[in-house]
């Protein structure tokens, strides 16, 4: 079980604090807003003012420089959880090593572009704060390679040795560099740092290419060539392990000792005494550990340290035998005053193989959540570590996923990443991604259907309703009624679409004609969602038989929107308005039951007129309007039952 953080946390200054003011502050997925209070504290300074301080967890999330980090890992992560389940272990094995190795290209690639831009600016901060980016890729990389090593490929003896040191080569690439040099001079043999080159690649275990220094030496000086030659002798027969061969680790482990004994003779024999710098690779490669702490400076490091010693005395050394080593390596090589760096310790804890403690360290060092969380779901794959579990709710893994993608929702852009890593966590993933989605700041249209895609994909159906119902307020307040109800069908949300048709109704009584067109036209099912929207269907519906002379269907529809009490009572002097011209008609539309309802519709409307507005002294202007087209609509419609009548006598004589 992972104990509580037993360090210091970073301290954040906050200007306002250090003047004794009395602070608020508020919660947010990413961030504290930290603020000043009414509150006069009697030993605060100075004037009060209204700033409000952000405080972050993780500003690595705003760095334009890892966007390609968090994009590009966020693909292999994707791939990673399509693994089957039920393959055997052992055909997975190379797919994580792959994905591991996957994940450390990116690093590289990412610490490369920070590196060039660190190089171009002419900003001595902005050069600082991207150095000092490339120190901790450079630390996150040297960290998952071991862990590569050591847990995900799990090297037996023999090959274990020969993964340390590519591991060392890749991380200790200095040496390259000073060789090209040297190579470049005039008389390579005699440059200052020929022979720290030499030394250099001995120490990497790169002895072909030290053999090729030393042949340049040896050119130089004719009368000690038996001695060069000797030292190439040594070099060459030093044997190396083939894991691919048909040769055992016991037979390498003779051989080695074969070769160890023959180098140790040599240096008995003082065969090199005569040539400082041979006698010194000679005690290097037969493991003489004054001699490899004298080079402390090419060295670096004690890791360094560490695979060079077991190189040259314990090359057949067992996983279960690292962490002895590295403990008695980290010893010998820091300074007894020095402390260990977090870097030694995370080091120390994976040669202890103690993976939640590197993964503990981690957390504690490291200004971002991204390294633990994509780490610890390879080695979950893995089945590393199911033995885990935390004691405040989900697995290891999932907690440290949740932190991750809780981080990215707080970025404008990258928050449609942490979709899926809410998706790869089973047990508290689709909730964490509902609040967080009610976070999201539907700046616009087209990101509110990029969230509500989401959602609905998820079945996330308060979320849905939620942001439709946001976008119709923004959208009524905006004036724009189409998009309004749009949203409100979306949403399902049957007042609001009340609300809506009822500004449609208006709008249409003010200026005579719908707006929206379309929408209206292709309701289809969403039209039943409330009356009032069904009504404004029905009564476009009306409206366009109307415009195709298809009278008798208009009519029929017309009628049937008063007498179902679809139509709303206040529209109802529109409706018979709009069949005044249908009653105009030369040729008889409406029956004379058809007649007859309509008359009684309109009894029933100015009746209840009538009741409402009791009699004043002086009718108004609009008043006298509606009394002229009750009267027109009476006159219109006896007309209209009279000439029904005797169409209909006829027929049925």
């Amino acid at each position: 079980m992972m104990e509580e953080v037993d360090v210091e946390p970073a301290v954040t200054n906050i200007p306002a604090a250090s003047d004794g003011k009395h602070l608020g502050f508020a919660w947010g997925p990413g961030d504290i807003l930290v603020y000043e209070t009414l509150y006069k504290a009697s030993v605060a300074q100075g004037s009060g003012c209204s700033f409000i301080h952000e405080v972050r967890k993780d500003e690595d999330i705003y760095s334009p420089n890892l966007r390609k980090l968090f994009n590009e890992s966020h693909h292999i992560f994707v791939g990673l959880q399509t693994i089957r389940e039920d393959l055997p272990s052992k055909n997975k094995k190379p797919q994580f090593v792959s994905i591991s190795k996957n994940y450390r290209s990116v690093i590289r690639a990412c610490m490369e572009e920070l590196q060039q831009v660190a190089v171009s600016t002419k900003d001595a901060e902005v050069a600082t704060q991207y150095g000092n980016q490339v120190s901790i890729l450079l630390a996150i990389e040297l960290i998952w390679n071991l862990c590569e090593v050591l847990f995900i490929d799990a090297a037996p003896a023999g090959s274990l040795l020969l993964h340390l040191l590519d591991w060392v080569r890749l991380h200790k690439a200095d040496v390259d560099e000073k060789a090209a040099e040297v190579l470049q001079s005039e008389s390579p043999a005699e440059h200052h740092d020929y022979w720290d080159v030499v030394v250099s690649y001995v120490l990497q275990g790169r002895l072909e290419e030290a053999r090729q220094m030393l042949v340049k030496q040896a050119t130089l000086h004719p009368a000690a060539r038996k001695m060069y030659k000797l030292m190439d002798t040594l070099l060459s027969k030093m044997p190396f392990y083939n894991p691919g061969g048909t040769q055992t680790l016991t037979e390498f482990d003779v051989k080695w000792r074969h070769w160890h004994g023959e180098v140790n003779r040599c240096l008995q024999d003082n065969s090199f005494a005569s040539n400082q710098h041979l006698e010194i690779i000679c005690k290097i490669i037969v493991g003489d550990e004054d001699t490899l702490l004298e080079h402390k400076e090419l060295l670096s490091t004690w890791y360094h340290f560490l695979v060079t010693r077991l190189l040259f005395s314990h090359p057949t050394v067992k996983p279960t035998e690292l962490h002895y080593y590295a403990q008695s390596c980290m010893t010998m090589f820091l300074d007894a005053r020095s402390v260990p760096e977090p870097l030694d310790n995370i080091l120390l804890a994976a040669f202890e193989f103690d993976i939640h403690q590197v993964i503990k360290e981690c957390s504690i060092a490291l200004n971002n959540w991204w390294f633990v969380a994509h780490l610890t779901d390879l080695l979950d794959h893995c089945k590393l570590l199911q033995s885990h579990n935390l004691h405040f709710g989900s697995n290891l893994r999932e907690f440290l996923l949740l932190e991750y993608a809780s981080g990215l929702f707080t970025h404008h852009s990258l928050w449609q990443l942490a979709v899926d890593y809410f998706d790869n966590c089973p047990e508290f993933g689709r909730v964490y991604l509902g609040l967080q989605i009610e976070h999201i700041p539907l700046d616009t249209e087209r990101k509110a259907l990029k969230v509500l895609r989401i959602c609905e994909q998820r079945q996330m159906s308060e979320q849905v309703r939620s942001i439709c119902k946001i976008m119709a307020m923004r959208a009524l307040r905006n004036n724009r009624l189409g998009s309004a109800l749009s949203w409100s069908i979306r949403a399902k949300d049957a007042a609001f679409a009340t609300l809506i048709s009822e500004r449609f109704l208006q709008d249409y009584c003010t200026r005579g004609t719908f707006s929206d067109l379309d929408l209206i036209d292709n309701l289809g099912p969403a039209m039943l969602l409330s009356d009032r929207l069904t009504f404004l269907g029905k009564y476009r519906e009306f409206h366009k038989l109307y415009g195709e002379k298809r009278f008798s269907e208009a009519a029929k529809l017309l009628l049937s929107l008063m007498t179902a009490k679809i139509a709303p009572r206040s529209f109802w002097m529109t409706l018979l308005t709009d069949a005044l011209p249908l009653l105009e008609q030369k040729e008889v539309i409406f029956s004379a039951d058809q007649t007859h309802e309509l008359m009684f519709c309109l009894e029933e409307l100015t009746s209840s007129l009538n009741h409402s507005a009791p009699g004043t002294d002086k009718p108004t202007q609009d008043e006298d309007i509606e009394q002229t087209k009750v009267e027109l609509l009476r006159l219109a419609l006896a007309r209209n039952l009279a000439m029904a009548i005797i169409k209909e006598g006829t027929i049925e004589a």
